[in-house]
C-alpha cells in the first residue's frame, strides 16, 4: 500500500504530488494491476489535505488510463508502468544505490544528488543537435 507525503513548500499543487507518487510506484512495481489505493479518507487523514484535492489526484490517474474507480469497493490499479530494468532486483537500481552512498558518503545532500542525476539526464536524452546550415556543403575551396 502506498503512503503518500505532501511536501506543502515544493511549489507543485499538492494533487499533482499525489500522482507523480502514485506513477512512481506504478514504475516501481511498488502497485501493480489490481492493487487498491488508499481511500479518499485515509489519504485525509494521515496528510490532512482536502478530500477535494485527492479526488482530483484519483479523477487525474483514472484520466490517464492508471486507475479505475469501483462504486463502493475503492479505486483499483489498471495498469502497470514498471519495466524489468527499473526492478527491486535489477543491477541498474543496485548501481545506482551504490552510486548515492558514494555520493552521501563524499558529503553531498540530496539536492546536490538530484541536480546530478538530472544533468546526467539531460546530457544523454538531449536531442543530437541540428546540423548548421551549410555545414555539410563543399566549400567554395573544394568545387574550384
Amino acid at each position: 500500500m502506498i503512503e503518500f507525503q505532501v511536501d506543502r513548500h515544493s511549489g507543485v499543487a499538492t494533487y499533482l504530488q499525489l500522482v507523480n507518487q502514485v506513477k512512481q510506484a506504478l514504475r516501481l512495481g511498488v502497485l501493480e494491476p489490481g492493487d487498491r489505493l488508499p481511500t479518499a479518507r485515509a489519504v485525509v487523514e494521515a496528510t490532512a489535505i482536502n478530500p477535494n484535492t485527492v479526488l482530483k489526484a484519483y479523477r487525474e490517474l483514472e484520466r490517464e488510463g492508471l486507475v479505475e474507480p469501483r462504486p463502493g469497493r475503492g479505486t483499483f490499479v489498471t495498469r502497470s508502468l514498471s519495466r524489468p530494468e527499473a526492478a527491486a532486483d535489477s543491477p541498474l537500481r543496485a548501481e545506482l544505490l551504490a552510486w548515492t552512498a558514494r555520493a552521501h558518503a563524499a558529503g553531498l545532500g540530496r539536492a546536490d544528488i538530484l541536480a546530478l542525476v538530472e544533468a546526467a539526464l539531460a546530457e544523454t536524452t538531449a536531442p543530437a543537435p541540428a546540423p548548421r546550415p551549410g555545414a555539410d556543403a563543399p566549400s567554395r575551396e573544394d568545387t574550384t
